[in-house]
């Protein structure tokens, strides 16, 4: 019998019996031993051909099916009741199968792991890099502020406001031109020395602090006010430029 077999680099026999398997769409809970063992013989005969060094573990295998083969094809003897009872005959093919079946799982762990350890191999990390030889003179570098940072301070202190507003209050209408807010802004901030962003909103008229905050993004456009934040969530704090 002639046989076109292609040859498949295997880890050992039960990766052979498993790629059969596979092939031929062979029920692993029902393997036809006759059909498996004659494939197999043909891979190791394959082997020979191509003058491999056939490990000693394909050839055990080869005789464990032969064996299990030849069990298979024994006449079955008719058996009573009771010695039915008395005698279970396991089948040949139960201890393969089991083998089969761990070997299967601990294959398709390997294959998960392999997976992962490829995808870990595209990620590339480093050490965490000291900054403060950037930091002046020791102190806490000061993080860039944005439109986004001043927008949250506000919002939080309206929070605030709203929190602390007494339950009856008398509102006085009276306009607030953004132009004297900036100029009483920068009188506050004339020492030089950096004032708490929340301090400069004493009063609790929304109108007022709509100004107020109006005025400080106007100063900050023309680059006359420095807002500095030394980490994040911290309060913000404003200095004159000079």
């Amino acid at each position: 019998m002639h046989y076109h077999v292609k040859l498949d680099q295997f880890e050992g026999p039960l990766d052979l019996l498993l790629h059969l398997i596979h092939r031929y769409e062979i029920d692993i809970y029902d393997i036809p031993v006759a059909q498996i063992t004659e494939q197999y013989m043909a891979y190791i005969h394959a082997m020979k051909q191509l003058q491999l060094d056939v490990a000693s573990e394909y050839l055990v295998m080869a005789a464990t099916l032969i064996e299990m083969k030849s069990k298979m094809l024994l006449p079955k003897h008719e058996e009573t009741l009771e010695d039915q009872e008395l005698f279970i005959e396991e089948d040949p093919r139960e201890q393969l199968m089991q083998q089969l079946i761990e070997y299967k799982k601990f294959k398709e762990a390997a294959k998960q792991l392999r997976e992962r350890e490829e995808e870990r191999a595209l990620l590339f990390t480093k050490p965490p890099s000291d900054l403060t030889a950037y930091a002046a003179n020791g102190a806490p570098l000061a993080l860039d502020v944005d439109l986004y940072d001043m927008l949250g301070a506000l919002a939080k202190l309206l929070r605030r406001k709203k929190l602390q507003k007494p339950l009856h209050t008398k509102v006085a209408r009276q306009e607030i031109p953004i132009g004297r807010r900036m100029e009483e802004i920068l009188q506050i901030l004339k020492s030089g020395e950096r004032t708490n962003f929340y301090d400069l909103f004493p009063y609790d008229d929304r109108e007022q602090i709509v100004v107020t905050f109006l005025a400080l993004l106007e100063l900050m456009k023309r680059d006359e006010i420095i807002v500095e934040q030394e980490n994040n969530f911290a309060d913000l704090y404003i200095r004159r430029k000079r």
